[in-house]
């Protein structure tokens, strides 16, 4: 007997790394649907009509960095470099959704490290922070996977990551406390060991801006 895979299909994997039958864009949308059912609305009026099929299409781009790769996203931009100056990124844009309740997390994330004999092309630090952010996520684990890529690809003498970021699961519900912003940070190597390194990365990120 052979089994019909539908086309347009999601591949699903555990956390224990067990694969799942994918699901397809038609059972998303059903999905949809009834959760707009259970709102009591009437997902044939004309407004929703085609709202399962915009929501399944804006939650595959939000969560499009399941599907991404570091070797894809890097296309060998790493270089041998002998410098041993920190190398700082801030103000990187920084989009996610919560995992328990997938509302938006927006912010911004601050990415230094110190070279060890190898740099990265700039705009791929911006584009490892956009690649775990389009996933569900917890602020904290976030911020650890940004800093763990660096320090897996580069083999730097440290790396450091603060995310600052606010969260419409609080803004919008719950306690609803708009203004309220969750900062968290990863430090490894140089800056852990070194609070005067530690330090000087803070101080820069935190420093009003020379150029407008």
């Amino acid at each position: 007997m052979t089994l019909s895979i539908p086309t347009n299909t999601i591949p699903l994997q555990t956390q224990t790394g067990e694969s799942q039958m994918p699901v397809s864009e038609a059972e998303m949308q059903q999905a949809v649907r009834t959760l707009l059912l259970g709102m009591g609305e009437d997902p044939d009026r004309e407004g929703l009509r085609d709202t399962p099929k915009r929501v399944v299409k804006a939650l595959k781009f939000l969560t499009s960095g399941y599907h991404q790769s570091l070797d894809e996203l890097l296309n060998g931009a790493i270089f041998h470099e002998e410098t041993n100056e920190m190398v700082l990124v801030r103000d990187i844009d920084l989009f996610s959704s919560c995992e328990h309740h997938i509302l938006p997390i927006l912010g911004r994330a601050h990415v230094a490290y110190i070279p060890n004999g190898k740099v990265i092309g700039l705009s791929k630090i911006a584009r490892i922070c956009e690649m775990y952010g389009r996933r569900l996520q917890v602020q904290e684990r976030l911020t650890a996977q940004i800093a763990d890529a660096l320090q897996g690809l580069l083999k730097p003498q440290g790396v450091a990551v603060v995310v600052e970021a606010t969260h419409m699961c609080m803004v919008m519900r719950g306690v609803q406390k708009p203004g309220s912003w969750t900062v968290t940070s990863s430090m490894q190597g140089v800056f852990a060991e070194d609070a005067k390194t530690r330090q000087e990365f803070m101080n820069l990120i935190r420093h009003d801006r020379c150029f407008h």
